[in-house]
């Protein structure tokens, strides 16, 4: 389903972009920005049922309560009157759907930019090699790998995938080839024959696990030489791999160091895929009253996040995806904010912020969580 996403709704979209704006920088942007606007509904839904439950959630924990202990003896009275309640307030499960619901769609965004042409695309076959002797009682079961659309012009790919006719289990001795094509059997090498300068699409041969097992040729014909297991990657180059875009040196760049250089336009994107967390986090909490324990997570949940993408391999383009996706969250959270609520919602609210005031006045002027010298 992500493939079929990525194929036929995200790469067409891509392609018209860049088809305007010859820049694959602001086609990321251009297609970020329309699919967070096509979800808008969806996820607008689920910002909205998190802020009214964050107001009505001690409401409703106090009504449970009292409901549970009034009707203790009645269950089926305690179930009717806990569905009025939630049909009063709405449930906190509510938000969850819309958000199952555009997963499919983010996820293949997601992998629609660590793909071609963003980054360098792997297609990775694992092997095992048997004795001579014991091959001929296998049955060969052909291997085909999953379809990835490659870039081999600004606006033409093809998907290609990559088939063992005689699967991953070879004999000591024997000798496969590896076969890239598409979907229609047409073998890549014969695509690329037809497209000027389709030689630097070519692949890479490369055994990643168990060099002594087996060996690969250029063409991709691989060569059992003892019985193990092994792992052999074929890579295509990604079109914009290279490509830059305003401070970033290359959109498939991945990692915030090489070879003990930092990298510091992937450090400018970490740093700003963490500053808009924080602010859609803080936005989220506009007109609440203070919780001293979602303060705490606001501060540190970023922080932590952040901290994992410094070291978790993601290419340039997916990050600037992140950041660019992290700002449109923000503003929706902005706009969601200041929306009227139902008019019980908003009675709740103005007696809790009724009650943090009086709490704040007689603690004099401090909140409940500050330590007693902070003013």
């Amino acid at each position: 389903m992500i493939g079929y996403i990525s194929d036929n709704l995200l790469l067409p979209i891509l392609d018209f972009f860049y088809g305007l704006v010859p820049s694959y920088g602001l086609a990321i942007i251009a297609l970020t920005v329309v699919i967070r606007l096509a979800l808008f509904p969806l996820s607008a839904g689920s910002i909205r049922n998190a802020r009214r439950m964050r107001i009505a959630q001690p409401a409703m924990q106090k009504r449970q309560a009292e409901i549970k202990a009034k009707y203790a003896n009645n269950p089926q009275k305690q179930q009717e009157e806990l569905g009025q309640l939630m049909k009063e307030f709405g449930s906190p499960l509510a938000g969850c759907l819309p958000l199952l619901v555009q997963m499919p769609i983010l996820f293949a965004l997601f992998a629609t930019l660590r793909g071609s042409p963003f980054a360098d695309v792997p297609y990775t076959l694992n092997l095992k090699v048997l004795p001579a002797e014991q091959i001929a009682a296998v049955e060969p079961k052909p291997f085909n790998s999953a379809s990835h659309s490659i870039f081999i012009t600004e606006t033409n790919h093809v998907p290609v995938i990559a088939s063992l006719e005689g699967g991953t289990k070879l004999g000591v001795g024997d000798a496969a080839q590896v076969k890239l094509h598409t979907k229609d059997g047409e073998s890549f090498a014969a695509v690329l024959g037809g497209v000027d300068n389709g030689e630097a699409f070519n692949p890479t041969w490369s055994v990643t696990k168990g060099e002594g097992v087996v060996s690969v040729a250029a063409d991709g014909t691989i060569t059992a030489l003892t019985t193990g297991d092994a792992t052999v990657e074929a890579k295509i180059p990604g079109l914009a791999a290279r490509s830059g875009f305003l401070f970033i040196k290359a959109l498939g760049q991945v990692g915030f160091m090489t070879d003990g250089a930092v990298n510091w336009d992937i450090a400018i994107l970490v740093a700003g895929f963490g500053a808009s967390l924080f602010a859609s986090q803080i936005l989220s909490g506009m007109g609440m009253p203070a919780n001293p324990q979602q303060s705490t997570a606001n501060k540190i949940t970023p922080v932590m996040i952040t901290g994992m993408f410094l070291f978790f391999p993601l290419p340039a383009g997916v990050l600037l995806y992140m950041v660019v996706a992290n700002i449109f969250q923000a503003l929706q959270t902005f706009l969601l904010s200041r929306e009227a609520l139902p008019d019980n919602l908003q009675a709740i609210l103005d007696q809790q912020m009724a009650q943090q005031t009086v709490t704040v006045s007689a603690s004099g002027g401090r909140l409940p969580f500050e330590p007693k010298g902070k003013k």
